[in-house]
């Protein structure tokens, strides 16, 4: 990558975060903003109580114990940095969060915490001025996604989301352009967060979205007292485009940045499991409709995915798996909705995942891959079921549930936010959740969204 192609790259990121403004925005833009803030809130309510969530509360316990910011889930508030830091961990601990797919970056899940953080130091922040925040933290994020065109090696969730989220909390407290600059610099020295944690399973790849997101809260904080950080950390010779992706294309960027607005193209999941699974769950629901098999009646099972897909989620279901694990092998979500109609947080459970009958029809699944070299990971998936009759059933997902070509209806929305909700560590009773509802579904009417928070983090009496 030439330098004289990615001239002023970080300026142009800066700017942009700046001059974009709620007013401007079209209402298509605002609307998906609110659907999403709204998924997003109610994922990171259910994660409070999700998997290593008490362990990582231990962990946590002498990082700071007062502050202006609140964690779902909890009722004592905490240091902005931190209460980013574990509220962007309950969003992605389940799989359950948001992304663009092209990107392929969890859009939102560093962002809204940062953004909440920091709202919680401020007085009277705007449902507007949080639409404004994200948008802006999105189209960066998104834009820092789409310009790599190999495998990732770094987590792009985790990096290009934390780049997302110092735009939008820089934005939000009010930073000019050379401290935006400054701010972006001061994120990428705290950069972090490889694929080796999504190889192995390992709860480090929501931990590294959390990670990156207190450093985007941080970042701001040292800007505004005076921190002068490196001025070109995007298109420098050791910058992020040099360092951290084998193959980049500006194009995205440079041509598409000014009037695209990456948040209404973020998909919203139904099932909560790694994206690249979703094709084939709705193949098998579409073959099963109606008439859930026998799985002693199956002497075929085979699943055909994109190569990035089967590189990301064809791993093999064996016994003892962990949850997070599990939620990434498409053999085992596929086995579960063979089984039951659908794929369930229960499922990952201590419970579910001793369930010997769904290992072993998740290990009689072929996972195989098309002749192709597409760059997604999310499409076509195709499903192939064969029968002892001799019946031969096969269907193929192009765009699966929730993308915005083929979107969630509202009452899928509300259900899944309302079963979030329920499922917190302090769960909230159903007139609170329709409360709190209703407050993220009409953000542009909310003077203060200070009430956000209080309403998500104040125990029901």
């Amino acid at each position: 990558m030439k330098d004289e192609k990615t001239m002023d790259l970080t300026r142009r990121f800066a700017a942009h975060t700046l001059t974009l403004q709620y007013d401007g925005l079209p209402v298509a833009t605002r609307r998906a903003a609110c659907r999403l803030i709204l998924d997003t809130f109610g994922v990171g309510l259910a994660g409070s109580s999700g998997q290593w969530s008490a362990g990582l509360g231990k962990a946590s316990a002498g990082w700071g114990a007062s502050g202006p910011a609140r964690v779902f889930g909890r009722s004592e508030p905490a240091p902005a940095g931190l209460a980013a830091f574990l509220n962007a961990y309950s969003i992605h601990n389940s799989e359950f969060d948001c992304l663009h797919e092209d990107a392929v970056v969890h859009a939102l899940t560093a962002i809204l915490p940062a953004v909440l953080a920091v709202a919680d130091q401020q007085d009277g922040v705007s449902g507007k001025s949080l639409i404004e925040a994200v948008v802006a933290g999105v189209d960066i994020a998104a834009a820092v996604g789409l310009a790599g065109t190999r495998a990732m090696k770094f987590f792009r969730p985790a990096v290009a989301g934390g780049f997302g989220a110092v735009a939008a909390v820089g934005k939000l407290s009010g930073l000019g352009e050379e401290q935006m600059i400054n701010a972006f610099g001061a994120q990428f020295a705290q950069t972090s967060g490889s694929m080796q944690a999504h190889e192995e399973g390992s709860m480090l790849l929501a931990l590294q979205i959390g990670f990156n997101a207190r450093a985007a809260v941080e970042s701001v904080d040292m800007v505004r007292a005076g921190l002068i950080a490196t001025q070109r950390p995007f298109e420098g010779r050791f910058g992020y485009f040099n360092l951290f992706e084998d193959s980049v294309d500006l194009a995205p960027i440079l041509n598409g940045l000014p009037d695209t607005r990456h948040i209404e193209q973020v998909v919203e999941k139904p099932f909560p499991t790694g994206r690249a699974t979703h094709g084939a769950i709705e193949a098998v629901q579409r073959l099963i409709a109606g008439s859930k098999p026998d799985p002693a009646s199956l002497t075929k099972i085979e699943v055909t995915v994109p190569p990035v897909a089967h590189a990301l989620v064809g791993r093999p279901a064996k016994s003892g798996m962990e949850a997070n694990y599990a939620r990434l092998c498409l053999a085992y979500c596929v086995a579960r909705c063979l089984m039951h109609g659908s794929v369930r947080n229960s499922h990952f459970s201590e419970t579910g995942l001793a369930d010997k009958d769904a290992l072993a029809l998740a290990q009689r699944i072929t996972v195989t891959t098309f002749d192709m070299e597409a760059p997604s990971a999310f499409g076509p998936s195709q499903v192939t079921l064969g029968y002892a009759d001799g019946h031969v059933a096969t269907t193929t997902i192009g765009r699966a549930l929730g993308h915005p070509s083929n979107p969630v209806s509202e009452v899928q929305r509300e259900e899944k936010f309302l079963a979030n909700c329920r499922a917190a560590a302090t769960p909230l009773t159903e007139e609170v959740a329709h409360l709190l509802m209703h407050h993220l579904t009409h953000l542009d009417q909310l003077d203060d969204i200070a009430i956000l928070m209080e309403i998500a983090c104040t125990p029901s009496e």
